[in-house]
């Protein structure tokens, strides 16, 4: 099972090489776009979607909702985890 992580492209920082910024909470960090871009979506037009992230890949775009949802359900976790280290 793989974990994809909600996040914003904010920037496309290499074309050719599809390659954005993406903010996750606040963070933000590089990613490979090549798996979300087509012929009908290219990345000059992937600024603003929201895409979970798995290993520096843009593995698919989601819709804000779903990105809000994923985040609260992580954010919920981790309070519970650490809650339960204590």
């Amino acid at each position: 099972m793989c974990l994809g992580i909600p996040g914003q492209i904010v920037e496309i920082t290499d074309i050719k090489n599809k390659l954005a910024t993406v903010d996750v909470s606040g963070v933000k960090r590089q990613v490979n776009i090549a798996c979300i871009v087509d012929e009908n979506h290219p990345p000059e037009s992937c600024v603003g979607d929201w895409v979970l992230v798995h290993v520096g890949f843009a593995m698919n775009r989601i819709n804000e909702e779903e990105a809000a949802e994923t985040l609260q359900i992580l954010q919920e976790l981790a309070a519970a985890q650490a809650a339960f280290s204590n």
